[in-house]
């Protein structure tokens, strides 16, 4: 089951569930919003994709939750309120969603006996400045506690943190395609920058805490950023660039580790992990078993200070091939 399954993360999760497991049970796409349950029907009709369900539901609602997930053993929660001006504007809507939504989740996923639960978090729950990070910091903390609370369970909980999926729902290359036919992109502060992972990359990691976590996990990967300004270049060179401002509870520069999570964190390669301070696992153990090498104390991980930089040809080369941008 997906929750918010038909956002663009939701839609690339199920191509790729389809595409490794066709003779999968039961794929449960739930989600609040019926136009795009419809529109989602359309590329993956019921009639084709036999095992798939339509669940009209929000994560509000832990009655329809809890229905809706009889006899699923997986859970990715993908549903969230995302937008940091509308949160901001409308907080404890913001916080029905995404922290009670989540409690929703978790609860339902005991209930059921599910056996393996992945919530996605976000770069902006780390020192969080804004009402969409701090709803989302309390997400990954109720789903990393849940760990303590399943008893004699066969259910892991671990969480996936990463940042600006390109061409996601609202993001701003989709925007900045669509206004330069106006010769002008405005821009929110010239010094900005973001971390950047594409959809693939972004479902890869989903599926790597699925087959990999122990419980109690955020999972960061190693991913580059890039300048808002080159985005800018690289999808109108001639257009004029307007500052505008930094927008309520917006960040300059993104970060996923901050250094007080530095005193948890390890090098797994491929990925970041960050462990709770209390493990229910043995630490020694997990260490030996993923090759994980401590971080250093004091080290974050933030779009500023990325040893890994997009210039613009790469983002132009990265847009034409996972946007489709004519370019």
């Amino acid at each position: 089951m997906i929750t918010g399954g038909t956002g663009s993360l939701g839609k690339q999760l199920v191509r790729r569930i389809y595409a490794e497991y066709p003779d999968i049970k039961r794929v449960v796409v739930f989600s609040r919003d019926e136009q795009k349950q419809f529109q989602m029907a359309q590329e993956f009709p019921p009639e084709k994709f036999k095992s798939i369900r339509y669940f009209i539901g929000d994560v509000r609602d832990k009655e329809r939750l809890l229905r809706a997930m009889e006899s699923i053993d997986t859970v990715i929660h993908a549903a969230a309120m995302k937008h940091v001006h509308l949160a901001e504007y409308n907080p404890m809507e913001a916080v029905k969603t995404n922290i009670l939504g989540a409690q929703n989740v978790i609860d339902a996923c005991l209930a059921n006996n599910v056996k393996r639960v992945v919530a996605l978090s976000t770069d902006k729950a780390a020192a969080p400045i804004n009402l969409y990070g701090a709803t989302k910091l309390t997400s990954d903390k109720l789903f990393i506690a849940a760990n303590n609370i399943r008893g004699k369970r066969d259910i892991k909980f671990s969480v996936v943190r990463y940042g600006n999926v390109m061409g996601s729902n609202g993001s701003v290359m989709p925007f900045f395609y669509q206004k330069r036919k106006d010769g002008i992109l405005p821009i929110t502060d010239k010094q900005m920058t973001r971390f950047n992972i594409s959809l693939d990359e972004g479902v890869n990691m989903v599926f790597h805490a699925l087959n990999n976590a122990w419980g109690g996990e955020i999972f960061v990967p190693k991913i580059p950023s890039y300048k808002i300004v080159d985005v800018a270049k690289a999808i109108c060179p001639d257009c004029q660039l307007k500052e505008i401002g930094i927008r309520p509870g917006e960040k300059l520069h993104e970060e996923m580790i901050t250094a007080s999570d530095s005193f948890f964190t390890y090098d797994l390669g491929k990925y970041y992990v960050i462990l709770p301070s209390q493990p229910n696992f043995d630490l020694n153990r997990y260490i030996i078993k993923h090759k994980a090498k401590k971080v250093s104390q004091g080290f974050s991980y933030n779009s500023k200070e990325n040893n890994d930089f997009l210039n613009i040809s790469q983002l132009r080369d990265l847009m034409k091939k996972h946007l489709k941008f004519d370019l």
